[in-house]
């Protein structure tokens, strides 16, 4: 039985189902902008949730899906004899066999749940991977023993998919073309980087929620050649108390070496350019409904610059 996907509205009588199966993103505090994009999971294989299972009908509910799909079926004189006695077996599961009359003598006291697919999944057998669980029967008030139920957890794992941070065009001093051996000064404005949000709920009859935070703790600079000195050595600059990162330069600061920055060792070969990559780690956290909060995945965000290197010859007199 397929119960759609979480930007459907399923049966169109039913708006417990669309209620249930739809998550909805609050993103008023997520990165603004253009130039903004989706986290990296930074390390390991951890991933959003690619589909779900949520309370989606009541017993009378269920009965009318149930036994429209199986009328439908049965009355086509196109589908084959094995999808007909396919269908009557669903059907007499939930009417007659391991369930009585769909569970309608407990209605008011539990729901039918079942699978819900992760619309911003890209692959698509992860996102069916759900729909090998017919539905079950959850009393009110229980937690089903199964991955992936809804949850605060699940939803934060969906708000992170959601999350959207500043691209990281570093300001570089001297502007335009480095020489070889004059260290170069980075730095970003602290008004750019600061923490990031997104609320992911859910409506009746769960009405739950929560809220994933992305914070910026680290630039990590790579120059794209082997010829060039980091500062620090690490390539790893901290993001300050004020949220920025590195230093401006000022006049006078030619014969320092800059907190962030680099040296090239090398001119440009052919009067090419180096691919200067800056990538921001954030840290994530999130809280929910009823739940403390806990750590996620750090993520990255990244982008890349040219840089042009030129040598300065010296001639002694």
């Amino acid at each position: 039985m397929n119960v759609g996907t979480s930007s459907d509205g399923g049966l169109k009588k039913n708006t417990l189902y669309a209620q249930a199966s739809k998550v909805t993103y609050d993103t008023s505090k997520n990165g603004l902008g253009s130039s903004t994009g989706p986290l990296t999971v930074s390390s390991g294989n951890w991933s959003p949730p690619p589909c779900w299972y949520a309370p989606l009908w009541d017993p009378k509910q269920f009965e009318r899906e149930n036994e429209e799909g199986y009328k439908e079926v049965v009355d086509d004189a196109r589908q084959p004899s094995y999808a007909k006695q396919s269908v009557a077996q669903v059907r007499e599961m939930y009417k007659n066999g391991e369930y009585k009359d769909y569970n309608k003598a407990k209605q008011g006291k539990g729901m039918w749940w079942g699978a819900v697919e992760n619309p911003n999944e890209p692959d698509i057998l992860k996102r069916l991977a759900c729909n090998n669980k017919m539905p079950f029967w959850v009393d009110n008030g229980k937690t089903p023993p199964v991955e992936n139920a809804i949850d605060p957890k699940v939803l934060a794992g969906l708000a992170y998919q959601q999350l959207k941070v500043p691209d990281t065009a570093i300001d570089l001093s001297p502007k335009g073309r480095q020489t070889v051996n004059l260290a170069t000064w980075a730095w970003l404005d602290k008004a750019t980087f600061r923490p990031v949000s997104v609320t992911a709920s859910v409506g009746a009859p769960l009405d739950i929620s929560a809220t994933t935070t992305a914070t910026p703790v680290s630039l990590k600079l790579e120059p794209g050649t082997k010829d060039a000195e980091l500062h620090p050595a690490s390539g790893e600059c901290p993001i300050d108390g004020d949220g920025s990162i590195g230093t401006p330069y000022t006049k006078g600061s030619g014969d320092r070496t800059p907190p962030c920055g680099l040296t090239y060792l090398r001119s440009t070969p052919g009067g090419g350019a180096y691919k200067l990559k800056a990538t921001i780690t954030w840290k994530v956290k999130w809280t929910g409904t009823g739940r403390a909060g806990d750590r996620l995945p750090d993520g990255i965000f990244g982008t890349t610059q040219n840089v042009t290197v030129r040598e300065v010859q010296a001639i002694n007199r």
